[in-house]
């Protein structure tokens, strides 16, 4: 999903999220209505949907390890895991292995990882419950260029082998391009243009997606 700023995409996302309340229509997830669920039975089912946040540091608890943050995110999909210190550290480990990141590094605190360290983290536990829906809200705007690509490689991996459904939300079109299967285009709260990525950056029809699409950089060539 891309569009400029205060379009709505954020507030989209905590929507489907059920951070917040739709003043109308509905999301349904696997044929079950979220917008019609009591606040207990929500809590239940976020285990199949989870999010990625702009800014790792502050979505991480600065107080908790990584150990704890992901054992804490596990426990929700398998409570007998915590009964089990052998178990959790086993699952703890491979749960850091898959994102990239060192099991050695388990008792650090957020304060003490990089910036792409730390999303790798929010990334892992995002991971944790084993969703079937990831949202990644603007997960690399607040990363060094340097460090976005490596992320963005990590989210098509993780796509691709756990057969993740991922909604991905930007507004840089090159980003998206790099990452999206379908494109929806966001302007002031509505959808106004969508299809496969190939279809909106080489037949875009909406004239807020051409003024996007000419907004982005191109590289010259001079002889």
């Amino acid at each position: 999903m891309v569009g400029e700023s205060g379009c709505g995409k954020s507030t989209l996302s905590r929507t489907v999220m059920q951070l917040q309340q739709p003043t109308s229509g509905s999301i349904i997830l696997e044929d079950r209505t979220l917008t019609l669920l009591r606040k207990s039975e929500v809590r239940k089912h976020r285990l199949d949907f989870q999010m990625i946040f702009q800014d790792p540091y502050a979505s991480l608890n600065p107080r908790m390890t990584v150990f704890s943050m992901l054992a804490e995110a596990i426990a929700r999909r398998h409570p007998s895991a915590l009964k089990d210190r052998s178990e959790m550290t086993k699952k703890v480990i491979k749960l850091m292995e898959t994102v990239g990141l060192d099991p050695r590094h388990m008792r650090k605190y957020p304060h003490e990882f990089s910036g792409g360290q730390r999303q790798r983290v929010a990334i892992a536990r995002a991971l944790a419950p084993e969703p079937k829906l990831v949202i990644a809200d603007e997960p690399v705007s607040a990363l060094d260029v340097s460090i976005q690509s490596q992320i963005l490689n990590l989210l098509l991996k993780l796509r691709d082998e756990l057969d993740l459904t991922m909604i991905f939300i930007s507004h840089d079109l090159s980003v998206v391009r790099y990452i999206a299967d379908n494109i929806a285009v966001m302007y002031a709260g509505k959808i106004v243009e969508y299809g496969t990525a190939e279809k909106v950056f080489n037949e875009a029809a909406h004239p807020y997606t051409q003024k996007l699409l000419a907004a982005v950089p191109q590289i010259k060539t001079y002889a």
